[in-house]
């Protein structure tokens, strides 16, 4: 399975950097036009590179399952990411270098007086650098996520569309008629990607509706959302994996959040356990059954089912992250697994334990070791106390067999950080640890 995986994982790669370096190549092939020295031909070279990259950018945030499998699509993200700082970059360069080398070119900054097509370019410039820099920044510039994202789209489609019409206006290498025919092509495809995006899914999800039955209180001001579908026949997932959730609105107003399942896969309940930490979340108390939901989903690697062979699981959860591992322990408990697992908890103080009660009944179903690890205990505390560091993992994980079992990390990233440099430091192969990234967003 791991084999097939990777190659997978080789494929998609593969298909990426095609998309990418394909329009560059076939508009460098037959007569190229002449140009003005090698500098100007280079960042003609760069523009076509970094246009290419910001349209497949659309593709990495169209949530293909089949192309998100190898990876996760948390990982999808975050390459999504650094992919828009490259491309940027690449856009930027193709600007300085014709600033620098032939500012002739540019003409007249006044959009009065200038082509509309290089007014086209130098506001997708700007609406990309804005669309980059709201991103990396913007819990310090504090946006709201939501508005946040509802300006990311418009912003990135509109800088898109203008690039485009930059590309098309300038004319340069794309003057014979064939190629002219591949290029336009390359934008329709990357055209269609926005209106799958922004237009198919959410058809679709509006007409596969939820509706909420219960919002049960937990510890730790948690609250566990409850779902049932309206209509259809609901979804299938693994243990562990998460879906993005609209709720009270329709999924055409891009107001939906990523939350992982934690319910028992196989229970055919649809349950996922929020804690309040931010304004969305926060509301979650007050949401009333009987609410319409929408979900995209599943998505995610982070699943014990993936792992078939392994001789034992260790999770290491901290706060609301133990929301995924909770679906995978039901489950197992459900599935009557009899392989070794254990559980170590962090949390800050002992009432804030999420699913406490039910963690200690499942020492018996599963055979689980449990280790709570409290910042701020109480006084009588008599567990571990401090944070997950390399000491506490060798306390607790089994000496022999602690090499050859699975891990999965889910907490907030200083102590996900923090458990991988312990696991790394005990001799535990990287291939065996896997980790949720808590905060995609």
């Amino acid at each position: 399975m791991l084999n097939r995986t990777f190659a997978r994982a080789a494929l998609w790669i593969s298909i990426y950097l095609l998309l990418v370096v394909a329009p560059l190549l076939v508009l460098l092939t037959g007569q190229v036009p002449a140009g003005a020295g090698f500098w100007w031909d280079f960042s003609m070279a760069l523009g076509f590179a970094g246009m290419a990259m910001l349209g497949v950018q659309f593709a990495l945030t169209a949530r293909f399952r089949r192309a998100a499998a190898p990876f996760g699509i948390d990982i999808i993200y975050y390459f999504h990411r650094y992919a828009a700082l490259v491309a940027l970059g690449l856009v930027l360069a193709h600007f300085l270098i014709i600033r620098v080398d032939n500012v002739a070119a540019l003409g007249a900054l006044d959009p009065r007086h200038a082509p509309w097509y290089m007014t086209a370019g130098r506001l997708a410039l700007t609406l990309f650098l804005l669309v980059v820099v709201t991103s990396l920044w913007r819990k310090p510039l504090r946006i709201d996520y939501e508005r946040w994202r509802l300006w990311h789209a418009l912003l990135a489609t509109t800088a898109f569309l203008a690039a485009v019409g930059h590309i098309e206006g300038v004319g340069y290498y794309i003057n014979a008629p064939w190629k002219r025919v591949l290029w336009t092509g390359f934008t329709l495809s990357w055209v269609g990607l926005i209106v799958y995006v922004r237009l198919v899914k959410p058809w679709r999800m509006l007409r596969h509706p939820w509706q909420v039955t219960e919002v049960r209180p937990e510890r730790g001001n948690a609250w566990t959302l409850a779902l049932a579908p309206v209509g259809h026949a609901g979804l299938r997932f693994a243990s562990g994996q998460f879906a993005w959730l609209t709720l009270g609105d329709s999924p055409f107003h891009l107001r939906e959040h990523p939350f992982s399942f934690s319910s028992d896969a196989d229970s055919g309940r649809v349950e996922f356990t929020i804690k309040a930490l931010g304004d969305f979340t926060a509301t979650i108390k007050d949401v009333q059954p009987g609410t319409f939901a929408y979900l995209d989903g599943p998505y995610g690697v982070f699943s014990t089912d993936r792992h078939p062979a392994a001789p034992g699981f260790v999770f290491i959860a901290g706060g609301v992250g133990i929301a995924p591992i909770m679906s995978m322990l039901r489950t197992a408990a459900a599935r009557a697994e009899r392989r070794p697992v254990v559980l170590i908890y962090a949390n800050d103080r002992w009432d804030e334990v999420i699913f406490r009660e039910e963690l200690d009944a499942l020492r018996g179903r599963l055979g689980l070791k449990l280790v709570h690890v409290l910042a701020d205990p109480p006084p009588d505390w008599k567990g571990e106390r401090g944070w997950v560091d390399t000491a506490l993992l060798e306390r607790h994980l089994p000496g022999a067999d602690r090499c050859n079992l699975t891990y999965f990390l889910c907490g907030p990233k200083p102590m996900t950080d923090a458990a991988q440099h312990g696991l790394r430091t005990l001799g535990v192969p990287l291939a065996r640890i896997h980790f949720e990234l808590f905060d995609m967003v």
